[in-house]
């Protein structure tokens, strides 16, 4: 794909479905907004807003971006790290993108952690975009597949994850928000939020708080050998099941979970997590193990999907209007212009503070 210079960073003439004009205008109104609320609430603060789904959505269609598409999300995140880029001063670093780029989060974590003196927060937060990304391509299985993966983090290695998965069948999209505070287990109930514009009939669910008894189990079933497991699905395969059930083991091959599990096998996780994050072990291994779990040993699984879940300059599509350039412009300087405001203002009040300090504690 072809780009042009803009400053330091290399802008693509299309940035998902945007036309490069409109990006550029969303990277400069981006950059103001994530600005002032880093200055105005803090890093923290602005992780809890890219986690909260309505903010972010209002966040996209101020940008420019149709409420009802799926280019807000990947667009919209692409404007941050793009805007991001030139503001390492803020202390908030943005990894990740759409497709490959996702594959690329670790090394833009450790990159851009090492130029930052990040230390010991590397591994963790490499750990997190890798263990968010596990739990919603693998341990969720509702139909929609992980193409965008953007991973947000601050220089106090807080962090906060937005990512969207594309159902091939309905053509629809559904987006996962994690936020760092919050998560205290990655193997139950870690989501801040999932969006969706319809909840899915069949979905394994294996981060629900009900899904408890079979984590423990899938993890022993793992480690006991690939043979029994096989013939247990072999097993299933041949009875008469419930229709979801029946759904959700047809695609099963035997043989290849069985090779994944020689791996477990050989080198027993200690727990679900580890299962989880072990390579190789993916969404069809750890429905078998799920279904043997819940069909076999009499666990309870969860089926239950997890999806819980405006304009101010127009729609890219022209919906409910076009997007109306001078007025984008006079709110990228409106906003800019507020931000040197409120730096001068507060420098001016720490001044004064200072002085009052000093006038009341003269020797």
């Amino acid at each position: 794909m072809s780009a042009q210079k803009t400053g330091t960073a290399t802008l693509p003439l299309h940035y998902g479905r945007a036309p490069r004009w409109l990006f550029q205008r969303m990277t400069r109104l981006a950059g103001e907004i994530v600005s002032f609320l880093v200055e105005e609430t803090g890093q923290a603060e602005t992780l809890r807003r890219f986690a909260d789904p309505f903010w972010f959505q209002a966040f996209g269609c101020l940008l420019g971006f149709d409420w009802h598409s799926s280019g807000l999300t990947t667009t919209t995140c692409g404007a941050v790290k793009e805007a991001l880029r030139a503001r390492p001063d803020l202390g908030l670093f943005a990894a990740g993108g759409k497709g490959a780029a996702s594959r690329r989060t670790p090394d833009e974590i450790e990159e851009q952690g090492g130029r930052w003196g990040l230390g010991e927060a590397v591994p963790r937060l490499i750990h997190a975009s890798r263990m968010s990304a596990k739990v919603d391509n693998n341990a969720i299985q509702d139909g929609y597949q992980i193409y965008h993966h953007f991973f947000l983090f601050t220089s106090r290695g807080d962090w906060a994850v937005v990512q969207q998965g594309m159902n091939e069948t309905c053509g629809r999209a559904r987006r996962y928000h994690w936020l760092g505070e919050e998560v205290s287990d990655f193997t139950e109930e870690p989501h801040k939020a999932i969006c969706s514009l319809q909840r899915e009939p069949v979905v394994i669910n294996l981060v629900a708080a009900e899904s408890r008894d079979a984590r423990a189990v899938m993890s022993e079933i793992s480690s006991s050998g690939p043979d029994k497991v096989v013939r247990d699905l072999k097993r299933l395969q041949e009875l008469r099941l419930p229709a979801r059930h029946q759904i959700m083991i047809r695609d099963l091959n035997p043989e290849a979970v069985g090779r994944v599990l020689l791996k477990t096998y050989e080198n027993p996780p200690e727990d679900f997590a580890a299962l989880l994050g072990m390579p190789g072990v993916g969404a069809k291994t750890l429905r078998a193990l799920a279904l043997i779990s819940e069909l076999i040993y009499g666990t309870p699984l969860s089926w239950r999907d997890p999806a819980r879940y405006s304009f101010a300059h127009g729609g890219k599509d022209g919906h409910p209007y076009p997007v109306d350039r001078e007025t984008y412009d006079r709110s990228i300087d409106f906003l800019a212009a507020a931000l040197r405001r409120s730096k001068v203002e507060r420098g001016e009040r720490e001044a004064a503070l200072r002085r009052l300090h000093h006038a009341f504690n003269r020797p």
